[in-house]
């Protein structure tokens, strides 16, 4: 049988591995230097627990776990001969695996809130999976980087965490355009073209723009038995200034004072305010009015940061969700959060060439062997050297020296050591640097205490 990966799944050498904690070691600086604490969820949550909050496409994707045993002895034989998928899900699997890290968040916080100080403020670096399609940047398993507070409706959380975003992408080198819009504007565009009722629809078919473009949108929309009335009222959504403040300006002209779409205009007209206030540049900083993310448990601000210079999806995304631990019995827990798709920033690095160049490690030193009882003397000088924190390894057998050199050179070893018996007898090492190579011969004290 030849062996093959599960589609959409990927192995890591050693390069990705270092590169990949290199971009996590970033990112877990930068949530803790902003008040988050770590949290870690298990890889799978109860099948009841998902579902539901992400929409119907989302819980289409959410990979099922068959239940143990012979799982198909309590099924309904009639289900199995209709074939009702649906049916069947519930009484095959009763687990899945987290879709994403923002629904097990707020299980958490449901079942933990009584033990918590609030505003609770926790970032979460973890796999998740998906049942989607795989292609460049969408995997089935991937990292999600998470940063969320519960506990505050203060609209200074949404400034905070455009801040943790920009901090975080300058700090990577990526350059990045953060486009941000309000749920509940998109609720009052819906009440002003006499949509409400199809409210998910609405949001779910704009969410769709840059990958669908405006007549993708508008046939899906008409698909959906939204009227072409309605669709064209709402027609100056495709054609938006790039100046925020003047779009959110023409907005106030459509909605009256008190109503839904009119309170996300000033709450987003807040965000900016001070987010430009602060130094953020408006360059950085895009008002999307079409943004809408397609999750069903936003409930105000949303956030989508893309990568520039690069042909790539979101490398991160979030909002607010007011009431999502409410479906789990826990009323008034306002929350918002932030995520950071750790493998498009690893694609968007590695083709801007922006890793640093001494992410990966490699053995410092490589102690050639000569034969067991050299092998034991370069063994203890190895000790102290790790002692110390610097990597070395000893060859495992005495091969030939030319061998030894090759294995050197492709593992990227940047020191050779000879410790033969002429050398033990002399109390000397010989040093050979395989970049320039130099040698040097160093008393056996002379060579530990240089490397302090």
């Amino acid at each position: 049988m030849k062996p093959s990966l599960a589609k959409g799944t990927r192995d890591f050498g050693a390069e990705e591995v270092y590169r990949r904690k290199y971009i996590i070691s970033v990112l877990q600086r930068n949530f803790e230097r902003f008040g988050f604490q770590p949290l870690e969820t298990p890889s799978f949550e109860n099948l009841s627990t998902l579902t539901g909050k992400y929409g119907e496409e989302g819980d289409r994707l959410i990979f099922k776990i068959l239940n143990s045993g012979d799982y198909a002895a309590k099924t309904n034989d009639a289900d199995w001969q209709s074939k009702n998928s649906q049916k069947l899900i519930g009484q095959i699997s009763d687990k899945a695996l987290r879709y994403d890290l923002t629904v097990p968040f707020a299980r958490y916080v449901a079942m933990n809130h009584g033990q918590m100080t609030f505003p609770f403020k926790r970032y979460q670096i973890q796999p998740v999976w998906r049942a989607d399609r795989p292609q460049k940047g969408r995997f089935r398993e991937f990292y999600q980087c998470d940063a969320d507070v519960v506990g505050s409706e203060s609209l200074w959380q949404e400034v905070d965490l455009v801040q943790l975003y920009l901090s975080s992408f300058s700090q990577l080198k990526v350059p990045v355009m953060l486009h941000v819009n309000n749920r509940k504007i998109l609720s009052g565009l819906a009440e002003f073209a006499g949509i409400s009722e199809q409210l998910i629809d609405f949001t779910v078919a704009l969410d769709k723009l840059d990958k669908i473009g405006k007549s993708g949108v508008v046939t899906e929309l008409i698909s959906k038995n939204i009227s072409v009335e309605a669709i064209s009222k709402l027609d100056f959504l495709f054609d938006q200034s790039s100046d925020a403040l003047e779009n959110l300006a023409q907005l106030k002209h459509i909605f009256p004072e008190g109503s839904i779409g009119r309170t996300g205009v000033d709450e987003l007209e807040f965000v900016l305010t001070n987010c430009l206030e602060l130094g953020i540049s408006s360059a950085q900083l895009k008002f999307n009015i079409t943004l809408a993310r397609g999750l069903e448990y936003y409930t105000g601000a949303i956030f989508e940061v893309k990568a520039q210079g690069v042909a790539m999806g979101s490398v991160g995304g979030g909002g607010r969700y007011d009431d999502l631990t409410a479906m789990f019995g826990v009323k008034n827990v306002p929350g918002i959060g932030i995520s950071f798709g750790l493998d498009r920033i690893y694609l968007v690095m590695e083709e801007l060439n922006v890793f640093p160049e001494n992410t990966v490690k490699s053995v410092q030193y490589l102690f050639a062997n000569y034969g067991e009882k050299e092998a034991l003397a370069a063994m203890k000088i190895i000790e102290q050297l790790r002692a110390k924190g610097i990597s070395a390894e000893l060859y495992p057998d005495a091969a030939k020296l030319k061998k030894q050199f090759t294995y050197a050179e492709k593992k990227g070893i940047p020191n050779l050591v000879f410790y033969g018996e002429q050398e033990i007898a002399d109390g000397k090492i010989t040093v050979k640097d395989l970049q320039s190579g130099a040698q040097k011969v160093l008393g056996t004290e002379e060579f530990l205490e240089s490397l302090r």
